[in-house]
């Protein structure tokens, strides 16, 4: 009916161990995400799930995980009708460098082929970009280091450095070079915070340049049925995150969280970098491009959840949410909202209504 909605989730995979306790190969429908924070630069899993193998090795102190994914690119709407495929394949090598520290590095290359898998990029070994150059550069890579680290007994620090590409003159040049696009990262958990038990703080920084995710081939960007793949925001801003989680009592569960964001917003059909889905030489300009470009949007939200387990795996949750996102100069109309939640769960997480 008129603006009503509904929709299929599935998800599901088999798993088997090929060499017991070193080598894992798992083939499904479902999400990833790889990283430690509240959002990750990556892969996270704020899209839909997608067809996807997975080769996961551990050896010595590393671990290697091989991800063959199929996508659908970006499309409209119309008849009910076969989309067509896009596929990506995605590399993380991590090492426990030492008991208090792990380091990793990540690639992603996401190509453009009518409904089959490049052979090329079956190629188990990290490092795919030279592979890309022989093929005359037509896909998107992306290559990113993360660690996580123990700082002291009860605080750990983590982030991710993300690299779609860059030209190192125009990078110290300080012109504001557009196609130096890359993303950051950086956090820190406290846990029993203050000595106080089974209270946890959590807070997060993310900052992504305009035009990073995108591509001149808008089948090739880094989205997944016109969701993005990584950050939720997509690209051309600045975002702090808060959470708190607190267990006063057996049973009784409290969360509050917190977001604030700045973001480039697109206006008179002009390309300031902030939307993933263009095509990035429309951009507006190659020079002079800042973090935050264009028309800038801020957002703050607040949540606060309570939740009672009744008996084991049966909660009870009850929220309320309030966000506020602005334009500057008023160009577009203030949002303003506050909403409550309520419901049972028997066996399931609990759903985000984080909205962006």
């Amino acid at each position: 009916g008129k603006n009503n909605y509904d929709y299929l989730l599935a998800r599901s995979h088999v798993d088997f161990a090929v060499i017991k306790d070193h080598m894992n190969v798992t083939f499904g429908y479902d999400k990833h995400f790889i990283g430690d924070g509240m959002r990750s630069l990556f892969l996270s899993d704020f899209s839909a799930g997608a067809t996807f193998l997975r080769l996961t090795t551990k050896v010595w102190k590393l671990n290697y995980q091989n991800l063959y994914l199929e996508f659908k690119p970006q499309y409209s709407r119309g008849p009910d009708t076969r989309l067509p495929r896009k596929y990506a394949t995605m590399h993380h090598l991590s090492i426990n460098a030492f008991d208090w520290l792990n380091i990793g590095i990540f690639e992603a290359v996401i190509f453009n082929r009518r409904d089959r898998y490049e052979f090329g990029y079956l190629n188990p070994i990290i490092l795919y970009r030279q592979t890309e150059r022989m093929m005359g550069s037509p896909d998107n890579v992306l290559i990113g280091l993360n660690f996580k680290a123990i700082a002291l007994k009860h605080i750990q620090l983590y982030g991710q450095f993300i690299l779609d590409e860059f030209t190192f003159s125009e990078l110290t040049g300080g012109k504001g070079y557009w196609a130096n696009k890359f993303g950051v990262q950086f956090g820190g958990k406290y846990f029993d915070a203050f000595t106080v038990k089974n209270l946890d703080l959590q807070g997060e920084i993310n900052l992504v340049r305009p035009y990073m995710y995108s591509h001149y081939d808008s089948n090739a960007n880094y989205s997944h049925y016109n969701q993005p793949l990584a950050h939720p925001l997509g690209s051309g801003f600045m975002e702090l995150l808060g959470n708190i989680r607190y267990q006063p009592v057996k049973n009784l569960y409290l969360n509050a969280k917190a977001m604030y964001y700045q973001q480039s917003t697109d206006t008179g059909g002009v390309n300031f970098g902030g939307n993933i889905f263009r095509d990035y030489d429309s951009r507006a300009s190659s020079y002079g491009v800042t973090l935050v470009n264009g028309v800038r949007a801020q957002c703050a939200l607040a949540n606060f959840t309570a939740t009672y387990e009744l008996k084991e795996n049966l909660f009870f949750d009850l929220g309320v949410t309030y966000r506020k996102k602005a334009y500057d100069n008023g160009v577009l109309p203030t949002e303003n909202t506050t909403w409550f939640t309520g419901g049972l769960r028997l066996n399931i997480v609990p759903r985000s209504y984080d909205f962006y």
